[in-house]
């Protein structure tokens, strides 16, 4: 394992594909003087830890992958996760960055030292002193457990989809599903045919469209190895094909009309039972969460030993789940598919800017951050797939790299201007945030009637992309001096 040195030009927290991405595209640029410290025993971030069954991503595979390192090895159009854990390995071997990679080494603070203008990183397996951090944590990278009395009464098994456990076997017993969301879709069907006994707690439905997944062939791979060209044309028109759907998201509603009839076919055709349909048909507009892809979901709740459950949780008992009403449902083992803390990120505990202010303090009113990457007060912070930087119709790794473009100029700046230290302008910060806010507001995630994950708790979106990623990446595409206090190193601490 790499020594972790006492200095470094750049650190990056996390190792998943926005932390490797930055890393290698630094590295390109010759800022050889680079760490990315992991928490975990390997790389890979989200893919590394949701290894629960039938693990897939619900993005086309040519577009869930970095533009400078296309895979024409894909095996099928939506990749599972072993698949992308190891194009993830394979990158980082293949551009050089696994001596730079310091696993096991959880971030427990980082401090701005405003007199030196340098982050001060301690983690669990020691210290370093960096010029500019990147945090790379990712928005789905700590479980949320539910809120449920009792929970931590329960004598039997309880995990988290997102750190499964594989050592336990489901084999006969009887299992309570909690959530119905894209994880659950995923994993219901493969966990089915073990229990004995399954009951999916579903708060709200999700909408659910055919996956339309295929193998792809020996042939077609051998075409995209000999032409590199034609697979970047496959992967330009399934990011215009997903583009379109921003229009009904963010501008027109009754645009979704179409994907709506086809969900609605869908559900009619794989679940006849009249009753469970009705439990199963969202009464909000589509897009208003997040949007499920499968083909055997549905089939899987419709099989005689599964029972969907869309009463209450009032509480947990020792070995059971109790709904509204009183109703006890016994039960062996409880898997929690409840999602991840997108809006309320440990690692803002952990970052002390200017005057040793948290960043989780900075975001007490709500996540925000200028372009999705830089918080006024935080000099020489960078945001990886920060607030409003999520993609609900496409690629996050699209975003990632327009983010990965602003970093690099960012980096450039820095070095040729003789800079100390940048630290956006609360107005400009203010000033983008509102704009997005704006914006926001006529989209189906906000008046979509329904309550998502994409939600904080004041019920602002501080999650999502409300408009077309080529917009964002114009936006990204260079660094805004302007909208910067810029501290020279010969004037510390004056800023000009």
């Amino acid at each position: 394992m790499p020594h972790l040195p006492d200095e470094t030009e750049v650190a990056v927290i996390g190792s998943g594909f926005s932390g490797l991405g930055a890393a290698i595209r630094l590295r390109q640029d010759g800022v050889d003087d680079v760490v990315v410290l992991e928490r975990a025993d390997d790389i890979g971030g989200t893919w590394r830890d949701n290894t629960y069954p039938g693990a897939a991503c619900d993005v086309p595979s040519h577009l869930y992958s970095f533009g400078f390192a296309p895979n024409p090895e894909w095996s099928h159009s939506f990749s599972r996760q072993p698949e992308i854990l190891a194009y993830l390995r394979h990158c980082a071997g293949r551009y050089g960055l696994l001596p730079r990679i310091h696993l096991g080494h959880e971030v427990l603070e980082a401090r701005w030292d405003d007199a030196a203008a340098r982050w001060t990183v301690r983690t669990t397996r020691g210290t370093v002193r960096a010029r500019v951090l990147v945090s790379a944590a990712g928005p789905l990278s700590d479980p949320a457990l539910p809120d449920i009395p009792g929970l931590e009464t329960f004598t039997g098994t309880l995990f988290h989809s997102g750190a499964w456990d594989h050592g336990h076997d489901l084999t006969g017993e009887r299992v309570a599903v909690v959530g119905t969301g894209a994880s659950a879709a995923q994993f219901v069907p493969e966990i089915q045919p073990l229990a004995g006994r399954l009951h999916v707690f579903q708060r709200t439905p999700s909408w659910v469209l055919p996956r339309r997944d295929r193998t792809l062939g020996r042939v077609e791979k051998r075409v995209y190895r000999a032409m590199p060209a034609l697979q970047r044309m496959v992967r330009t028109g399934i990011y215009l094909g997903r583009e379109l759907y921003v229009l009904g998201f963010t501008v027109d509603q009754r645009l979704l009309r179409l994907a709506s009839r086809i969900a609605r076919g869908h559900l009619e055709r794989q679940v006849p039972d009249p009753e469970l349909r009705a439990k199963l048909t969202p009464a909000y507009t589509m897009g208003c969460k997040r949007i499920v892809l499968s083909d055997d979901f549905y089939p899987a709740l419709g099989r005689p030993n599964v029972e969907v459950v869309t009463d209450r949780i009032e509480r947990v008992g020792p070995r059971s789940v109790v709904t509204a009403g009183g109703v006890e449902r016994p039960v062996d083992t409880i898997i929690c598919a409840t999602g991840f803390r997108a809006t309320d990120p440990p690692i803002a505990y952990r970052i002390h800017g200017r005057g040793g202010r948290s960043l989780a303090d900075a975001w007490r009113t709500g996540m925000r951050a200028y372009k999705g990457t830089t918080v006024s007060g935080f000099p020489n912070l960078f945001l990886l797939l920060g607030p409003n930087t999520g993609g609900a119709h496409t690629s996050v790794v699209l975003m990632a790299e327009a983010q990965h473009e602003y970093l690099r100029d960012a980096v450039r700046f820095l070095r040729e201007h003789d800079v100390a230290a940048v630290d956006v302008r609360p107005h400009a910060m203010h000033g983008y945030d509102d704009a997005v806010a704006r914006r926001m507001d006529r989209t189906v995630w906000v008046h979509g009637g329904c309550r998502s994950w994409y939600l904080d708790r004041n019920g602002r979106n501080t999650t999502l992309w409300p408009s077309f990623v080529a917009g964002f990446r114009r936006r990204t595409a260079r660094f805004d001096r302007d909208s910067y206090r810029v501290r020279a190193r010969a004037a510390a601490g004056v800023p000009t």
